[in-house]
């Protein structure tokens, strides 16, 4: 741990540190480095984000301090008087002593771990170097120096998850951002609340469990979520799946199935080239864009949402396990998860058509095996998921390596990276090509053919790029030839 505590104003700009000085001399009162800020300074992160407390009047502290610096004053939570000033790239976030506390010690007390219930008195003089000044006492009455030393997550009290239940699941956001063991006393708490998580709000509940997967190994995090009922509580659909038994081709359960899906995932996206040999750069470049990384291990724990839904035992064929239209099944029943957690737009349709077409890639390598692809099949993958087709084949990726039943047929996860080679090389050479320049328009139905603009003209266009893809089309000259052979065919 670093030494002098007083050190930490270092990494923030001269003007915000002054200002803060000169407001505390003015007011005449203490003013606090706590919380995250302190907890993060002795970990080694450095942020932007400055969090003080006061003992009365945040909101008065803020607006102050706003108009000494000529920053934005951000009333962020008037009930836990909680304000922000932003002044360029920094954030300083003004508490006051909260739930009735008369000094420092009692409002650290009344924070949610221990690791985030220390303070530091803020200077009242700012000196033209920290090196050399005494270091000030570091106030830290529940023992939070010694757990993150320990890398333990402690909850200060059973109180903290009444007064705010999101700490529930905040608990273990923490534990998979710092890699933290959460102590078996809080534990206990945790599973006695767990029914509160009801009262917080499903946009609380969605940041947190957004920030749990965008950590690199979150199944960790998410197995012991599932161990100690917070997953159960918050996705039940999930748990349908419990001891729905899946053909010989799988080892698990529908419900574990998902959870190894994940692991899986995180292990891909650790290092797509292992295996997508040769397609590792292009692979990690697509995880870059849009929280796809989150959005993929989402869509790997969701993928057989549906099927407890659609389970069958086919007596008429020797007792084969179906699961028919699961695909289509689970999606569906996202829409519901999403829509209680009230994922955005975006976000949603992403994962909900990889559900949705999750087992395509399954079937195309199949179909290449009996009978080859034809570049038409490609197409129609392709316009159905468009540039998203490497996550696609990342999620078929997983969903095979989570299966690892007597049953399963040899080389799966091979032949899964020779399709998407394929996929990739004919999407390359060929379809993108023909999407990117239309050889006619909408235009050109009208003025040539004396079509009037309706359903049809995605027909003909839908047909015309199938042609192009074919090589039956390379000109507009045959372009226009083709459409009229197909209006004779068609009328």
């Amino acid at each position: 741990m670093r030494t002098n505590p007083c050190k930490l104003l270092e990494q923030y700009p001269g003007p915000v540190v002054q200002a803060l000085a000169a407001l505390m001399r003015e007011k005449s009162s203490p003013c606090y480095i706590a919380g995250g800020t302190v907890r993060d300074w002795f970990m080694g992160r450095e942020s932007n984000d400055l969090d003080v407390t006061v003992a009365q009047d945040s909101f008065g502290w803020a607006e102050e301090l706003a108009r000494k610096l000529g920053g934005t004053f951000v009333p962020m939570d008037e009930e836990e008087d909680v304000a922000r000033v932003v002044w360029q790239e920094v954030c300083v976030d003004i508490s006051s002593f909260r739930e009735g506390a008369v000094n420092i010690e009692e409002d650290l007390l009344k924070r949610d771990f221990t690791i985030n219930s220390m303070a530091v008195p803020f200077p009242a003089q700012v000196p033209a170097s920290w090196d050399g000044i005494e270091p000030p006492d570091i106030h830290d009455p529940a023992g939070g120096q010694k757990d993150l030393q320990d890398k333990i997550l402690r909850s200060t009290s059973a109180a903290v998850f009444v007064s705010d239940p999101l700490r529930l699941l905040r608990a273990f956001r923490f534990m998979a951002a710092f890699g933290f063991r959460i102590e078996p006393h809080t534990i206990k708490q945790i599973r006695e609340h767990i029914h509160l998580l009801f009262l917080v709000s499903e946009e609380r509940i969605a940041y947190e469990l957004d920030a749990i997967m965008a950590v690199p190994e979150a199944i960790t995090t998410i197995t012991a979520m599932h161990e100690n009922g917070v997953l159960q509580e918050l996705v039940p659909e999930l748990y349908r799946g419990v001891g729905v038994k899946q053909p010989a081709s799988h080892h698990l359960d529908v419900f574990e199935h998902g959870i190894a899906a994940l692991e899986h995932m995180e292990k891909v996206q650790k290092d797509p080239g292992k295996y997508f040999p040769g397609y590792g750069e292009l692979l990690i470049g697509y995880l870059q864009g849009n929280r796809r990384n989150i959005l993929l291990k989402w869509a790997a724990l969701f993928h057989d949402l549906g099927k407890p839904e659609t389970h069958e035992i086919r007596e008429d064929r020797g007792g084969r396990i179906t699961f028919y239209n699961h695909d289509k099944e689970g999606a569906r029943i996202f829409e519901i998860i999403a829509d209680r957690f009230k994922w955005g737009r975006s976000d949603r349709e992403y994962v909900a058509r990889f559900i949705s077409v999750h087992m395509w890639p399954f079937h195309l390598n199949n179909a290449l095996k009996k009978t080859g692809l034809t570049p038409k099949a490609y197409l129609r993958l392709i316009k159905t998921v468009g540039d998203d087709f490497p996550g696609l084949f990342m999620l078929a990726m997983a969903d095979s390596l989570a299966g690892r039943g007597t049953g399963k047929p040899p080389g799966m996860e091979q032949d899964m990276a020779s399709l998407f080679h394929e996929v990739e090389t004919v999407y390359r050479q060929t379809i993108q090509p023909v999407l990117a320049k239309r050889l006619l328009g909408g235009s050109d139905l009208i003025e040539i053919f004396g079509l009037e603009p309706g359903p049809k003209f995605r027909e003909i266009f839908d047909s015309l790029e199938s042609a192009q893809v074919d090589g039956e089309v390379q000109d507009r000259e045959q372009a226009l030839a083709w459409v009229k052979n197909y209006m004779k065919l068609h009328n």
